[in-house]
């Protein structure tokens, strides 16, 4: 039986690492049957924490400037950067368009019924698209009671308004699961027929309908998280992002301890062994069998990892541009998404050595780095390849 040790990447703690373990092992018993999936569990012994209680971090700055961000390709994916922010952002644009006319007397106000369905979605909650998470139940309770519903409502058709609702409630709980750091988020494909399954239990027609007018919208500027705004909220970034940045700089500068725990896991469990690891764990696989020879491991997978750069700029711990890989690492299956701002590519650093395989989950980046976990592609490129 082939096992599979899987090496989360930064900033993974409890209760998430629970959540990103049954995900994976879940999607690897369909992919791949008969594969025993087991963790290597070192964000909580051996990853960063701040020790004097983050008194390194300055409380305030200044002089900081926005730039404008390149727009993305036009295919959905910077309408829903924006609403992982401002879920109500598409609503509000919606809202502010010139009514369609006047409600005819003794006739019922157009926000009224969906008022009605988002109650009743309220109610069913997550059972409506399960594979989405926690908190659509919630979030339709919230949108029920908005102010921008009533304008929105008579600016709009039934159906357009249907999927601005679907996409608002969507983005709102996978915008939570972002702001959380929940290391598995839903990839586009799960993301949109979730949109398209809550579009229609609100009225909406087949899958797609409105999208018309909804990328109109998308294609207007909304909300920018400018860099003003986040310098003066410096310490609850860097509060929430010392784990994941902290990490990589503990595993290069004392990755030892860790690097020893990788082999006894390796030397604990059934051969023939798979190492796959995620961002900072593919580095951790990476270094570790460079470091010396790994019996058993038979293939190294990394998915979103920063290991051949950090080889290319001189930063990976035991192997130095231009030296080669040594002949004692096994097949390499490297696994990067087009979007995924810390993913690269590593043939072209190790030809004949590595194979690189591009992805496309779909999300804006930085869902696309955690949305690998949800992609079935991923899966079965590892199966196809598992010794």
């Amino acid at each position: 039986m082939t096992t599979v040790i899987f090496i989360h990447g930064t900033g993974v703690r409890p209760p998430h690492a629970e959540t990103l373990y049954a995900r994976v092992t879940a999607l690897f018993a369909e992919a791949a049957p008969g594969v025993r999936v087991v963790p290597l569990d070192w964000g909580e012994r051996y990853g960063a924490r701040l020790a004097a209680g983050g008194a390194s971090i300055p409380y305030d700055g200044a002089g900081a400037t926005e730039r404008d961000a390149e727009r993305e390709e036009d295919d959905g994916t910077a309408a829903w950067e924006r609403l992982y922010r401002d879920p109500e952002a598409e609503l509000a644009l919606a809202a502010a368009r010139v009514p369609s006319g006047e409600i005819p007397p003794g006739a019922a106000f157009p926000d009224e019924e969906f008022r009605e369905r988002l109650a009743e979605l309220a109610a069913r909650g997550e059972a409506v698209v399960p594979e989405l998470g926690p908190g659509l139940g919630a979030r339709a309770a919230v949108l029920a009671r908005s102010p921008l519903l009533a304008p929105a409502a008579e600016a709009v058709d039934p159906e357009a308004l249907a999927t601005l609702l679907a996409r608002a409630l969507v983005a709102a709980v996978i915008g939570a699961a972002l702001a959380e750091d929940a290391p598995v988020i839903p990839d586009g494909a799960t993301r949109d027929a979730a949109v398209d399954r809550v579009a229609q239990e609100l009225g909406g027609a087949a899958p797609g309908a409105g999208r018309g007018l909804v990328g109109r919208l998308a294609a207007r500027p909304v909300l920018r998280l400018g860099s003003r705004y986040a310098v003066r909220r410096r310490a609850a970034l860097t509060g929430a992002a010392h784990p994941a940045a902290g990490d990589v700089l503990t595993f290069l500068v004392r990755g030892g301890p860790l690097r020893a725990a990788l082999r006894e896991l390796v030397a604990s469990v059934e051969p023939p062994v798979v190492l796959l690891g995620h961002s900072l764990g593919g580095i951790i696989a990476l270094d570790t069998l460079i470091e010396a020879p790994l019996p058993g491991v038979r293939l190294l997978v990394t998915v979103g990892s920063q290991g051949p750069f950090l080889y290319e700029t001189g930063a990976l711990p035991h192997l130095e541009h231009p030296q080669p890989l040594p002949a004692h690492v096994p097949a390499w299956l490297n696994i990067h998404d087009r979007r995924d701002l810390l993913g690269f590519a590593a043939a072209p650093l190790f030809p004949g050595r590595a194979e690189d395989i591009a992805t496309d989950n779909r999300q804006p980046f930085p869902a696309a780095h955690s949305a690998y976990w949800t992609d079935p592609a991923v899966y079965r490129a590892i199966a196809e390849r598992l010794p």
